[in-house]
């Protein structure tokens, strides 16, 4: 086992007195993930000592225990393993990519563990012990294609992702969708490209290709990482702008846009659930308090927001249930209410996931977004309506206690999330 790194925060620990509270942060520090993850252990650890000079929780002070599972994901099965058995922590916020996820899933479903994870993802999963903060399907994927169609009139469609879960599973329910809303195949290119993707030449010009019979094309990316740069200099250097092809991205976002040269990105568009841009006083509270704990030059970001959600509803399920239990903490999780940093409430589902509304974005010169559209709230859904599989299934811990409920056949398929 690593070393694990015990961040006892001292803020406030006066007034919270007897055994800390253990929460356990797992996010990459090292490798290829750290630029996005780091921000999100600095977001709980800022969480954690504000939390803290507020009294802790029931009168205890909290304790981060920081691990690294140094973007190996099956590192991230070992980790949580040791936070739940070696340290003891009473909750878990971590994971970025859902193969991290999937790998730590089987670990926090044997040991009963409880774990927020705060990245919008592909959806088709429920979990017992997991709280999904970031945006299904239906919260950024499904709407930001609505948003072509409708008000950018876009009739071809290049879909281009990173090779992994959570690419591939969107772009199917994307896929189906579009052809639903009455895009021919034909009409739709779909492209996989590794982590760290650089050469993009062919595949740009595959993309300008598609509308040379003067049909409207836009992209939707579902591109991780570093791969983005040159995926966007390559546009810019094949003389495509925004108004051209316009290119929606489900993984582009303030942290990945600081420090670069945005030139190239200006016009094109991003669909989360916050931007830091959002025009509210609960947002420019929460940006004030971010520099000043994590430097002037940092952004926030959705993520951030999702795990800023999810920390105060533990709290709150936690004062609620009088214990850290993990199965009084979750029964005290349904229906807690919590105010998204945008406006409104984020609504905690039956099926572990939010309400919450979905903003499309424009990216400005200066890296932030300009909010071109923002919906009402929007429920979580865990299983998409648009495979024929998934549509008859949901989720309900609360009164079915079933993630993978068949409503055909009124049967619990499974409770383990070994699909």
């Amino acid at each position: 086992m690593g070393a694990v790194a015990a961040v006892a925060l001292s803020a406030g620990m006066a007034s919270a007195e007897g055994e800390p509270i253990k929460i356990g942060v797992l996010h990459s520090l090292s490798g290829t993930m750290a630029i996005s993850e780091t921000t999100l252990k600095d977001t709980m650890l800022m969480l954690i000592e504000k939390q803290n000079a507020a009294g802790g929780v029931l009168g205890r002070p909290l304790e981060a225990v920081v691990v690294d599972p140094a973007s190996d994901w099956p590192l991230f099965a070992e980790k949580a393993r040791e936070l739940l058995t070696v340290e003891n922590v009473d909750v878990i916020f971590g994971s970025w990519t859902s193969v991290s996820r999937k790998s730590a899933l089987p670990v926090l479903e044997e040991l009963n563990g409880l774990m927020f994870y705060p990245v919008q993802y592909e959806g088709e999963e429920s979990s017992k012990n997991v709280f999904y903060t970031g945006a299904a399907p239906n919260q950024q994927a499904i709407p930001a294609t609505d948003y072509f169609l409708d008000e950018l009139g876009i009739e071809k469609f290049a879909l281009l992702g990173t090779d992994y879960v959570y690419p591939r599973t969107t772009n199917k329910i994307l896929e189906q969708y579009l052809k639903d809303k009455g895009i021919a195949a034909e009409d739709i290119f779909v492209n996989y490209t590794p982590f760290g993707h650089s050469d993009w030449s062919k595949i740009v010009a595959d993309v300008v290709a598609l509308g040379a019979d003067g049909k409207r094309v836009g992209v939707i990316s579902t591109i991780n990482g570093d791969a983005n740069i040159g995926f966007y200099k390559e546009l810019a250097a094949a003389g495509v702008s925004a108004e051209d092809i316009p290119v929606v991205a489900f993984s582009v976002g303030e942290e990945e846009l600081s420090g670069l040269d945005t030139t190239n990105l200006v016009g094109h568009l991003a669909a989360w659930n916050y931007f830091q841009s959002a025009d509210t006083e609960v947002n420019a509270e929460f940006v004030k308090e971010w520099k000043a704990f994590a430097g002037e030059e940092r952004v926030t970001n959705d993520p951030m927001e999702a795990h800023y959600i999810g920390f105060n509803m533990w709290v709150n399920a936690v004062e609620a249930a009088g214990t850290t239990d993990v199965d009084a903490v979750r029964t005290a999780m349904y229906g807690q209410e919590f105010p998204n940093l945008t406006g409104g409430t984020a609504v905690m589902l039956p099926n572990h996931h939010l309400s919450k509304p979905v903003l499309i974005g424009e990216i400005q010169a200066d890296g932030q977004f300009d909010i071109i559209s923002q919906t009402e709230e929007v429920p979580g859904d865990a299983w998409t309506d648009f495979l024929p599989e998934s549509a008859v299934l949901t989720s309900d811990w609360k009164d079915l206690g079933c993630g993978m409920y068949n409503t055909e056949t009124e049967t619990c398929v499974q409770l383990k999330s070994n699909y």
